[in-house]
This record gives structure tokens, sequence and C-alpha cells, in this order.
């Protein structure tokens, strides 16, 4: 029997049925990936800053207004982050991403709310107490489908990964243990574990990591500073490093000293003392040559020639050329990098192409599969 030629629609040397698209949730997704994933979306710095800024303080207000608790707000911004890491801001209002954002937290945490209470809340921040409406008038009935609708947007941009964390419980252990004054430096602490989540920090870090900032920087604000902490004793036991803590310290200052009014702890000092800190940290960074982001593999691919990865590695890459169909999208600019990955390797959309997305939580897994199934889909010329 002739050998099978290729199909006209057969792509890199690839035959058969689509090998289907695999995400692999990333439940920390470091600065270089975030760089990677603005750039995709075609969003400059001031303006991603005003929206993330303005979709935080939303759901902020909206959950205090619904009596939610701080769990709800952990989960609900961490997917609203996320979200618009895959989705560019023009594509849905922030008000819109929010809002689902949230909705889907008060499913995942178990504190259940109708999405026509959430839009009812929102909209009766803007009124007074006699003019509040009903989450049942008429007004909510299209907003509450469409947040239904982006509903699923919102879990397949974040892997349907629903491991989350949530710092403030330890942040107390760890005040508690160090023995610093609850009313003050301890209630400021916990105000700056909830001003971290208006920074990407959330993403990048660990549960530890972002408790013993927040400490430390509470203190140093107070003129309470824990020696402990600046020092780094302890870090092994939490799993954390300085360079880390360093980096979660940076990224509140940077919130703090750029964006004051739109947090809660930075009103409340001056701007000097922010600065001040930050000048004290820089010059230890400089000292132990800290760098501003860890976990970043650039440098490293520069001298290796290494390629850069968070999630499925594929050593091909580089050798089958992505289709423009499915490497770029209608505007010209690549795939977000935590777009969904074909079992070839291959990144796109999956409503670029035929075939099913399908959302796993095990990377190795999902390496394993593309190895055993890659064969399948190669292509083999008689000479």
């Amino acid at each position: 029997m002739a050998p099978v030629e290729p199909s006209p629609d057969s792509e890199n040397g690839h035959i058969g049925p689509h090998p289907s698209f695999i995400q692999v949730a990333q439940p920390y997704v470091f600065e270089y990936k975030l760089q990677e994933c603005m750039t995709a979306t075609g969003v400059n710095e001031a303006k991603e800053d005003n929206i993330r800024l303005q979709g935080v303080v939303w759901i902020d207000n909206v959950r205090k207004a619904l009596q939610l608790p701080v769990r709800t707000y952990n989960t609900a911004v961490v997917y609203y982050h996320k979200f618009r890491l895959v989705h560019a801001d023009n594509e849905y209002g922030f008000f819109d991403a929010a809002a689902a954002a949230l909705f889907t937290a008060c499913k995942i945490e178990d504190t259940l709310k109708k999405s026509k209470e959430i839009l009812c809340a929102a909209y009766n921040l803007k009124l007074s107490q006699a003019e509040h409406v009903s989450s049942d008038d008429a007004m909510f009935e299209g907003p509450s489908k469409n947040i239904i609708g982006l509903e699923r947007l919102v879990l397949e941009a974040s892997g349907f990964d629903f491991r989350n964390r949530y710092p403030q419980k330890l942040l107390l252990k760890l005040a508690k243990y160090y023995q610093v004054d609850r009313e003050i430096v301890g209630k400021t602490a916990y105000n700056m574990s909830l001003d971290l989540y208006r920074t990407f920090a959330p993403l990048k870090q660990t549960t530890p990591t972002m408790a013993i900032a927040c400490v430390e920087l509470a203190g140093r604000v107070l003129e309470s500073s824990i020696q402990e902490l600046e020092a780094g004793k302890g870090y092994k036991k939490w799993h954390t490093t300085r360079p880390e803590v360093m980096e979660t310290l940076l990224d509140l200052l940077d919130l703090y000293t750029n964006h004051r009014a739109s947090t809660i702890v930075g009103q409340d000092h001056s701007l000097e003392t922010f600065l001040a800190i930050r000048i004290a940290l820089n010059r230890e960074a400089s000292a132990n040559n800290y760098p501003r982001y860890t976990n970043n593999p650039r440098k490293k691919s520069l001298t290796n020639s290494v390629k850069p990865t968070n999630g499925i590695s594929d050593t091909d890459d580089s050798k089958s050329p992505i289709s423009p169909r499915d490497g770029h999208q209608k505007d010209g600019r690549p795939p977000s990098a935590m777009a969904p990955t074909t079992a070839l390797g291959n990144k796109g959309r999956a409503g670029l192409r035929d075939g099913t997305v399908r959302f796993m939580l095990d990377a190795e897994r999902a390496r394993e599969e593309k190895t055993i199934v890659a064969p399948y889909f190669s292509v083999r010329r008689r000479v």
C-alpha cells in the first residue's frame, strides 16, 4: 500500500485528527511570564495599572457591601488577574471581568451569591440608602446573563485550578509569634495583605512569602522593626528565600509610591516614609546581588541558549515553525503565554482550529502524554 501523503491541511508535517489542546494549570505565574502575557494582549503599562487597580478596588468594595469573607476577595482578584492575562482589555470591560471573577469566586469559596445580587450591590454603592434598588429589578437582567457567560472564560483562564492561597491566616500567626502590637502593626500588616492583591505578587509568590513581606513592611513603616524577619532568619522553615521576600516588598512599595490613593495603607502614611524604606531595601538588594525579579530564566537562556518555560517544555519548538494562523491572533500579536498548547507543542487560541481543550493539573502527566502521542501524528515517507 502506498504511503499516506500529508493532506493540504496538515501542518508542520503532522497528519491525522487534531491532537487537541492541553492547558496545564499554572499556580504560579512569574514576572517574565506576566510580561509576555501583557505583550501578547497589547496593553501598555500605564493603562494596565489603571485597569488593574480599578477592577480590584471594585471587587473589594462590592465584597464588603455583600459582607463576603476575605478568602472570596483573594480568589476573585487572582481570577481577575489571570483573566486579563489571557484576554485583551478591549475585548471586555474591567467591570464585566471583575464581576465575573467575583461571581466565580463566590461559587468556589462556597459563599454563593447570585449574579444579580453582585450587580445590585455594585449599583447601590453609587446611591443613598433611600434610593437602593432590589436585585430583582429588570435592569440587571441583561448584565446578569453577560456575567454568567463570562464565568466560563474566567474558569478557562485559570485552568480550572481551584488551589488558592490565603496569606491572612498565616500573617496573624506570624504577628503573634513575633509578638508585635496586634492593634497597630498587626492591623497594618493585615491591610497590607489586602493591598498586596492590587499587585501581581499573589500570582508569583507563596503564602509564607506574602505573609512575611507584609509583617516586615508593616514593622518598618511603623518603626517597629522585626530584626529576625529582616535578617532572613527562619525562612528555611517556610520554604522561602530573602530574594523572594525582597521582590514582594518592592512590589508593595511600587504600589505605595505610585498609587497611594488606590490603597488602604498608603493614604495613612507619607510618601517620604515609603521612599526611605525603599532606599534601604535597594541598598540591601544591591549589597547582596538580589535580582529585582526572582525565578527569571532569561539571564540563563542568554548564556546557555535554554528556552524559558513555565509549564509544558517543548524542545522541538525551534525546529517546528508555528503557522501564522496558530501562532498569531488576528491583529498580528503572538498568542498569550498562558494560551492552551496542542499535544504537538503549538500554541494558539482554542477557537482558531478544531480540537478540544483539555485542562490538566499535572504538568508531568501532560508531558508524558505528549511524548506518547507524538509518533502517531508524524509523517513517514518512503524513499
